[in-house]
């Protein structure tokens, strides 16, 4: 190919979206869910919790240096993280539940991307103006002391969303007030200084400039909405039989054979990711339904019927068509694959609660030491050597008194301590060194292993757990 005829560019450059302000009733169920969901990620951290003097206050708490989870009155532990992994298949099946029944309503209300990208274009007008002014901004080549001035007070403010973003997010690592305080004084871990500049620095990014540009290219989902859907599926569409032909409509006129789309636009000029309902499902949507207020606004100043731009399912489109009613909403939800999601959503529920309210507060693993398998004493009895590792989940100081069954000739014993009760301190793993004795005439076993079980039991409680093992070398 010439010079002249250089060959089309495969990117092409990012053109700003400037989302006109809109009022109705799915814009205010955004302010509502944004503030829900960022008035808990901001004060979570904070709310108390006592769980005794020797355990942290804090209500939910990730402590990776003593690897523990506390969520309220919930504690999960290392080898408990089979509660996280079901946390987290509920979150994808629940994902899929609400694709299937409504498309992208996750992504349109209360992804982390979409709340943030919100707040940000808010505080974009109100310092900017609304779409027209950002756009003549924008517009506008020449820096001057205005456009400067607006730029600096715009990017600090998204700044300081940035660093609570960030600064909120450490909180959940470690007691808030102490690291809080920590933080001012400068005396914090550099760790947390610098998950504080990341998360601030792609919050600023992320939600101020990339916006929609994330939710098209970086994030999967919008490829993997489509398995997720079907002909009934509730999701944001434009009535095109009633629609079209669109034209422009004067105050007054009346026009014959045209449809109710006036092609005003507004359904475009609120959008944030920029695109046109009236083209049909494009991979772009987030679902957010801003263009159905915009719409239904102009519907009504026209006196037409809302609904040109609404809620629907590409079933319900022969219906109407033809003037017939569409489904309930209740065919479109409760159909067999939501029904399925919800009853694997539900069984997973059940199961984590059930595995919650079965687990014990004191636990035991016991590791027989192999090398040797067994010890031949200088009176002739037979000793074997375990490693118990004692868990002691309350929030004080428990004393835990061991003791065998199996061979009554059999004796137990503890290393360092005198007796068969050792103290485990609160929410501590203690590891305690075991003896098992069989005398120098006890029977030998046909097999060279004799079964045996360490019973463990909290004095205070009286609960109770033990763990099976096996004896080496008895009667040898």
């Amino acid at each position: 190919m010439s010079d002249s005829n250089p060959a089309p560019s495969l990117y092409a450059a990012r053109e700003p979206i400037f989302p006109r302000r809109v009022s109705g009733k799915f814009r205010n169920l955004k302010w509502y869910i944004m503030a829900v969901t960022l008035g808990i990620y901001y004060l979570t951290p904070w709310i108390r919790w006592d769980r005794g003097p020797s355990l942290p206050d804090q209500a939910v708490l990730l402590d990776l240096a003593n690897r523990r989870f506390y969520f309220f009155w919930i504690e999960i532990w290392p080898h408990e993280f089979y509660f996280v992994a079901g946390l987290l298949i509920m979150a994808g099946l629940g994902l899929f539940l609400f694709t299937s029944a409504l498309g992208r309503v996750w992504c349109g209300y209360a992804c982390p991307q979409t709340v943030w990208t919100d707040l940000f274009i808010l505080v974009e007008r109100w310092i900017e103006g609304d779409r027209n002014a950002r756009l003549r901004l924008h517009r506008q080549k020449k820096m001057d002391f205005r456009k400067a001035r607006l730029r600096v007070t715009k990017w600090t403010a998204w700044f300081l969303i940035g660093l609570a973003t960030g600064g909120a997010w450490v909180f959940y690592f470690a007691d808030a007030p102490t690291l809080a305080y920590d933080l001012v004084t400068l005396n914090a871990h550099p760790i947390a200084y610098s998950t504080m500049l990341i998360l601030t620095a792609t919050t600023f990014l992320f939600g101020g400039f990339a916006r929609e540009q994330i939710c098209i290219y970086a994030c999967p989902w919008p490829r993997i909405q489509a398995a997720m859907m079907d002909e009934d599926t509730l999701t944001v569409g434009y009535r095109e039989w009633r629609g079209e032909p669109r034209g422009k409509l004067k105050k007054g006129q009346v026009a014959e054979g045209q449809g109710d789309c006036i092609d005003c636009m507004a359904c475009v000029n609120v959008c944030p990711v920029g695109i046109d309902i009236r083209d049909g499902q494009q991979m772009e949507c987030i679902t957010c339904a801003l263009c159905i207020d915009a719409c239904d606004d102009v519907m009504a100043k026209i006196g037409k019927p809302r609904g040109l731009i609404d809620y629907m399912a590409l079933s319900d489109e022969t219906l109407e068509r033809s003037g017939k009613p569409p489904k309930n909403i209740w065919k479109h939800i409760l159909r067999p694959r939501t029904i399925m999601y919800t009853s694997l959503w539900s069984l997973v529920g059940v199961g984590l609660l059930f595995a919650l309210f079965i687990r014990s507060d004191i636990e035991l693993t016991v590791a027989p030491v192999r090398n040797p398998t067994y010890v031949t004493l200088s009176d002739g009895s037979i000793r074997n050597t375990y490693d118990v590792r004692l868990r002691n989940k309350h929030g004080e100081a428990r004393p835990f008194q061991l003791s065998l069954k199996g061979d009554p000739e059999m004796q137990i014993g503890l290393e360092g301590v005198e007796g068969e009760t050792v103290t485990v301190p609160a929410d501590t793993a203690l590891l305690q060194r075991v003896y098992i004795v069989a005398p120098k005439d006890a029977a030998p076993s046909k097999s060279g292993s004799t079964p045996v079980r360490i019973w463990v039991e909290d004095l205070n409680s009286g609960e109770r757990a033990h763990k099976d093992t096996s004896f080496n070398g008895k009667g040898n």
